[in-house]
């Protein structure tokens, strides 16, 4: 299995580095989501992204006498996705005493879903690549992506290194942080900012499922491991990073879509680590009642 997934390296390198770095990064940013339960922004951005794509597609076709390749627009329509899946995350994110998170999410989740498929509905090959940002390949992954991600991974890796303490305080209890001297607001923005871009740009290499997948998924089963928040820092990314690498390593062997393996890989941790989790919690709870009983 290994032998195959090393002779394939040649041809797939770009993709498999640029898969898992995105793992990277997303884990990262995801422990923010998963710890302020907005889980579903994630799907939401990155719809958004494929919506802006869509719109990068109409508005380069009205400007052109051809039909926009997607394949060979690829920074303009990853510019079109990133501008798209900020303004989706800073909406998102943005507190109103009229309208929840989850209100506001969904409202950008299925805005952004109907009107991605409306205007590219008369454009075959539009749809094409819209239906391939949803089911979600790395295939196409170029050097240049590598590079982006490289320096993504890098930033948010220093950020993490030299503000863990602070930011798991943000974290935990955004108010407390900001009382005590934390820009909590600013970070709400940055962490927007962030997590737009990371979407944006990943949407156009690896899709929909894989991206949203990597941003929840590997802090959800840290935070069933992690005793201590500060330390989500630390496993979410390698979980990540792990199950990304098994699971390339393992559609590789039986020929299956490395982005389907890899988030099937890690739904099946996190359930086992729920089954874990349950059990430890029971056993806890059953020696707790046998102590109280005991006169």
């Amino acid at each position: 299995m290994i032998a195959d997934f090393v002779a394939s390296w040649a041809l797939f390198r770009d993709a498999y580095l640029v898969g898992w770095l995105i793992a990277v990064v997303l884990a990262l940013q995801g422990i923010f989501v998963v710890a302020r339960d907005q889980i579903f922004i994630g799907a939401a951005v990155s719809q958004a992204a494929a919506l802006g794509i869509s719109l990068g597609m109409v508005i380069g076709s009205a400007f052109s006498e051809a039909p926009i390749d997607p394949y060979h627009a690829h920074d303009s329509l990853s510019a079109a996705a990133i501008a798209a899946a900020i303004a989706a995350a800073v909406l998102s994110t943005n507190e109103s005493p009229r309208h929840s998170f989850e209100a506001v999410t969904g409202w950008v989740f299925l805005f952004a879903s109907s009107t991605s498929i409306l205007l590219l509905a008369h454009s075959p090959h539009g749809l094409e690549e819209i239906h391939h940002l949803l089911s979600s390949s790395i295939i196409g992954a170029t050097p240049a992506d590598v590079g982006w991600f490289a320096a993504l991974a890098a930033i948010a890796i220093a950020i993490v290194s030299l503000k863990r303490d602070a930011l798991t305080l943000y974290m935990m209890d955004p108010p407390v942080a900001a009382a005590l001297g934390v820009p909590a607001h600013r970070w709400s923005r940055l962490l927007a900012v962030s997590l737009g871009t990371t979407v944006g740009l990943s949407m156009r290499s690896s899709g929909l499922l894989y991206s949203f997948g990597c941003l929840v998924l590997p802090p959800l089963i840290a935070t069933q491991i992690c005793r201590e928040s500060r330390s989500l820092f630390a496993v979410a990314p390698v979980v990540a990073l792990l199950t990304a690498v098994a699971g390339f390593v393992v559609a590789n062997r039986f020929d299956f879509p490395p982005a389907q393996m890899t988030v099937a890989l890690q739904s099946v941790l996190l359930t086992l680590a729920w089954i874990s989790g349950g059990i430890r919690h029971s056993v806890r709870r059953t020696a707790y009642s046998v102590r109280d009983e005991k006169p």
